[in-house]
């Protein structure tokens, strides 16, 4: 069997699909599907197209009537009600209207006052969704499918070469990576854990042989300024970045679990966060400010 490599953009990443396989025709038409997958759902509901599903909620807001949406959209809300509950309240889809008053390219740090008025418009709480109609009852509420869509289009592409035939092989889509099944030696996959302040390089590694593993940190968008990092990850209760934690890891059956947990532990910070997932049994890797690595898998 030999490996074949399928690489592209896509969700603002690089992504690419690596998987074995004894027939190429076999390997481009699995890759093919897969990335049509994934094309899907960016396009599906990505914020910034205007015929989005995620566009027609947010148009809605205000208006007591509702959307109504379909199926696979309505997995995705339930899951997102279900983390937000688990989370409590941590994990919320609402909160990305915070984005209005945090500018990580402006390097300026918004005022209290324009984060509490933002903040008024946060709160998944605040959402009426009784499948299959999504009530936003605010005007200017949005919702944003960007803190999770990605993983879940990891796992949409991995089943999509798993119908082609392939089992062995993984799909990377910037970083959120599933594994198929390991190398045809039964060797594991040896994946790379970004370095928080050198992203360009791995802080540490692990090893898989199946399941997913997906990453969240400080390290994506941020400014500096007087010396302190401000993340882009916000705490949809206060409105402001989050604190403790570097970067987590977590390891999960299915890319969507380990996203959405990894945002969770990086908003709960570095006690929380950790106690959190050893309370849901999910191994993780986290890296603290000090950059020190710990976790409760396989490092090296």
């Amino acid at each position: 069997m030999e490996i074949y490599h399928f690489p592209f953009r896509a969700m603002g990443s690089p992504c690419e699909f690596q998987l074995y396989t004894s027939d190429k025709t076999i390997a481009e038409a699995a890759c093919k599907k897969a990335h049509a997958e994934v094309t899907r759902l960016e396009k599906k509901y990505s914020r910034y197209r205007s015929d989005s599903v995620t566009s027609s909620i947010n148009k809605s807001a205000g208006n007591l009537s509702g959307t109504k949406v379909d199926s696979e959209t309505a997995l995705l809300l339930d899951y997102a009600n279900a983390v937000y509950k688990q989370s409590s309240g941590l994990f919320d889809i609402t909160s990305g209207v915070l984005r209005r008053v945090w500018n990580f390219k402006s390097n300026q740090i918004p005022s209290q006052s324009d984060i509490d008025q933002t903040l008024n418009l946060v709160g998944w709480d605040q959402v009426e969704w009784q499948r299959p109609h999504i009530v936003l009852k605010k005007k200017g509420m949005e919702i944003d499918f960007g803190g999770y869509v990605k993983e879940y289009a990891v796992d949409a592409a991995a089943q999509a070469l798993r119908d082609h035939g392939i089992t062995a092989g993984i799909v990377d889509l910037g970083g959120d990576i599933k594994v198929l099944g390991p190398h045809p030696d039964n060797k594991p996959w040896t994946i790379g854990i970004r370095h928080p302040r050198d992203p360009e390089n791995a802080i540490a590694s692990t090893t898989l042989s199946q399941g997913a593993i997906a990453s969240s940190g400080d390290y994506e968008r941020f400014m500096i300024v007087d010396d302190k990092r401000y993340a882009h990850i916000l705490n949809p209760k206060t409105g402001w970045p989050i604190e403790g934690l570097s970067a987590v890891s977590v390891i999960a059956s299915e890319c969507l679990i380990a996203g959405s947990c990894s945002t969770v532990a990086m908003l709960k910070g570095e006690e929380d966060g950790k106690s959190w997932l050893e309370s849901l049994k999910l191994p993780y890797i986290c890296v603290d400010k000090q950059m020190h690595v710990e976790g409760t898998t396989n490092i090296s």
